[in-house]
This record gives C-alpha cells, sequence and structure tokens, in this order.
C-alpha cells in the first residue's frame, strides 16, 4: 500500500509539474493563424492562443473582476511630467558698478535680501568720483561767472555744466545727489549706489571694505514676481504639446493648491539619453510662494476631439507583443486583440479591434488571461495519450480491498 501511495504521490507532482510547464510555454505564443469568424460586429475575432473564459458571479467577486463599456465621446490627451521651478531668465539682473573703488559700508548686505528699484545698496569712495565733483563744481562757477555774458561764451559753459552733470549720472549716480552737490558747493567723499532692479538678492559678490574694478557683479536680483517651471516631455509626446498650451501644476510643498501658467517656448533639441525635450513654462507669483528649486508635476491638456472611442486604461493587457481586451459576450469572455491609439490618466483610445456599445473587463484582466491561459494548458493535456485529467478516485484499488476485508 505504501508503494501504491507513492506512486499516486508522484504522479499527481509529475502531472502538476506538466501543467505549469506547458501554461507558461502556450501563454504568450502568437497564434498560427488568426481566425476572423464571431463577432456580430465584424470586430477582430479571439485568438487560439487565449480561450474564452467562463466565470461564476462568486468567481468574478472573488477575483475582483468588474466591466465597463467602451464609449465614443470627446477626448483629450493629457501629457504629465515633472518640472522645476527656476528663475525667470528676463527678470535676472547683475549690479555691477561702472567705476573703480573701494566700498566703504553696504547697506543691502545679506543674499535673499529684498530690494527696490532706487533702494540705496553701498557707499563708495572712488577717486574717479571727486575728480568728477570737482570738474562739475568748477563748471559751476564757470557757468556763474559768465552768467551776463552774451554769446558763445555762455553758451559754452552751460555745455560744460551739463557736460559733467551727465559724466555723474552715467555712473549711475542719482539725480538729488548730483543736486546736492551743486547746492552745497562741496565735494562729498563717497557717494551712495542705488538698485536699478527690485526683487531678492540671490548673489552677493562684495563685503564692506572692498575693492571694486569697473564691472565686477557685485549683486545679482532676481524678480520673483514670475518664475519659470522646466519639465522633460517624451519624445513620443512632443506631438500634443504647443507654445501658448495651459498647463495645470501641483506642487508637493503646497498642497491643496494649484497653479496654471501656458507654455512659453518648446526647445529645439532633444537629449539622446532620456529621449525627451525641455519644456518652459512661465507662471505668475504675487504671493511669492513659488520658490526656485521647488518641484511640481505639470498636467498639459492637448487638444480635444470630439469623437473617439476609449476604455478604461486597466481594461486593456499589454503583453509585449499584443494589446487584449476581454468582451463579455454569450455568457463568456472572449479576448479581442486590438490596436491602441493616445491615451490620459484614465482612458485609452482603441483605434480597432472592438466597437462602441461593448461590454469590457475593466479590472483584474491579468487573472482573467491566467484563467485563459490555464484551461487551454489543461485541456491540451487532456488530449495527451495517457493523460486523462478526469478526476482520480477518491480511493486507490489497493485501499477499497483492503477496507473490504476489514468490513468482513
Amino acid at each position: 500500500m505504501t508503494r501504491n501511495l507513492l506512486k499516486g504521490a508522484l504522479y499527481l507532482i509529475v502531472l502538476v509539474g506538466a501543467v505549469v510547464g506547458v501554461y507558461y510555454v502556450t501563454r504568450d505564443r502568437e497564434p498560427a493563424a488568426a481566425t476572423m469568424e464571431g463577432h456580430n460586429h465584424g470586430a477582430m475575432a479571439t485568438s487560439d492562443s487565449t480561450q474564452p473564459v467562463m466565470l461564476s458571479p462568486e468567481q468574478e467577486r472573488r477575483i475582483g473582476v468588474t466591466y465597463a463599456v467602451a464609449t465614443v465621446a470627446p477626448f483629450e490627451k493629457e501629457v504629465r511630467t515633472v518640472g522645476q521651478i527656476t528663475y525667470d531668465e528676463t527678470r535676472l539682473q547683475a549690479i555691477a558698478p561702472k567705476i573703480d573703488g573701494w566700498v566703504e559700508s553696504l547697506l543691502v548686505n545679506a543674499t535673499g535680501q529684498p530690494v527696490a528699484v532706487g533702494q540705496p545698496l553701498f557707499t563708495i569712495y572712488s577717486p574717479m568720483l571727486v575728480t568728477a565733483q570737482e570738474e562739475l563744481l568748477l563748471a559751476r562757477r564757470l557757468r556763474q561767472d559768465v552768467s551776463a555774458a552774451e554769446g558763445d561764451a555762455k553758451n559754452n559753459a552751460d555745455d560744460l555744466f551739463a557736460s559733467a552733470r551727465r559724466r555723474l549720472s552715467y555712473w549711475d549716480i542719482p539725480a538729488d545727489e548730483i543736486d546736492e552737490i551743486v547746492r552745497s558747493g562741496e565735494v562729498h567723499r563717497t557717494l551712495t549706489i542705488h538698485s536699478p532692479a527690485r526683487g531678492y538678492v540671490v548673489e552677493k559678490n562684495v563685503i564692506a571694505g572692498q575693492k571694486i574694478m569697473a564691472g565686477d557683479p557685485l549683486y545679482r536680483v532676481a524678480d520673483l514676481s514670475t518664475v519659470w517651471v522646466e519639465g522633460e516631455v517624451f519624445e513620443q509626446d512632443l506631438a500634443t504639446v504647443k507654445v501658448g498650451q495651459m498647463v495645470h501644476a501641483d506642487l508637493q510643498a503646497l498642497p491643496g493648491t494649484h497653479r496654471m501658467g501656458r507654455i512659453s517656448y518648446v526647445y529645439p533639441t532633444l537629449d539622446p539619453q532620456t529621449r525627451t525635450a525641455r519644456v518652459r513654462v512661465v507662471m505668475p507669483n504675487g504671493d511669492m510662494q513659488l520658490k526656485p528649486g521647488m518641484y511640481a508635476t505639470l498636467r498639459i491638456v492637448g487638444v480635444s476631439r470630439p469623437r473617439v472611442l476609449t476604455v478604461p486604461r486597466d481594461a486593456v493587457l499589454s503583453t509585449g507583443e499584443r494589446n487584449i481586451v476581454f468582451v463579455s459576450e454569450a455568457g463568456h469572455l472572449s479576448a479581442r486583440e486590438v490596436s491602441l491609439g493616445e491615451s490620459n490618466d484614465e482612458r485609452v483610445e482603441i483605434l480597432r479591434g472592438i466597437v462602441a456599445g461593448d461590454t469590457v473587463v475593466a479590472s483584474a484582466t491579468f487573472l482573467v488571461d491566467a484563467e485563459s491561459n490555464l484551461t487551454k494548458a489543461l485541456g491540451g493535456m487532456g488530449n495527451m495519450p495517457g493523460m486523462s485529467m478526469s478526476q482520480p478516485p477518491t480511493k486507490l484499488p489497493m485501499e477499497q480491498d483492503h477496507s473490504n476485508h476489514r468490513e468482513q
């Protein structure tokens, strides 16, 4: 009896191993020839490698099968990408004095400090400014001396005074400070340089007492009332992205807030490694909550198409070689090979394979496919010589004989 039990166990192990092997070998095999009959809508027929599946309501509930109807409706393709907030380059300005000198004191002395147009930045001692002030005062006295004269003398004195005043203004000395020099008649040892831009100091390259040269960029100021968001769009989605499109942005740093912007530029080059192109979105930032360096999820909504046949994304099973949708018809689930078009987060376009009104499996599609392949594998095993798939008897013959003897 022990020998018979071992034989039975070995038989079951071999049988289960053969079933599993056949299942994995046949589940993704292409059909030798697709039949073109059976569907009353003229859709593509079920392939030979996937068998129809019949599930009871209890089985459907157990594996989580739900259904949806293929519908024709307006369709918007949505491209999602991750973007990073950066400065608006058109609103960045470097502050670089046009004269040599020594910084006496810093009035804006920290990175991140806000500045306004005309706000004092630092005071500077410069021999060039001292000389220019002396020339201005000399021109003022000359003009006063010839004020009663007529003709070229007076005109030349006026021109000399205007030229001396203009030189100081070209060096970014404000008009009220020049007026004060003229009024007082005194040369100021230091003069104040004011900000020509508004925004935030994002870079500071100066300290008190430092000698500076003309053209040294001492500050960099960024106006953050408008920022850029730059994201990467895959090559296959570039046809959907156009300059002027509205873009939705959600930020982890600002939960519950939603921002809108427009695409201002699509970069003309493609990254050969990632197969993506950069897209620039201009976004208003009046409340200053958008900070350079933040990440944002961008949703680019494409042009809406009025009549598109779609199904839920989860209804499509992609095997790598083909795309399958399970259609409910005549009490069973039949697999249809479909061709896909565009997609968004929720639905995918069907170009051919099913028609509007077909009821498709909308969830647990992979489990339905596994059930279909297992049905085919078991059916194939049953047709093999010597491999009967009927249920084995509950008792082996030897066990029955022994039980009969015990009863007697």
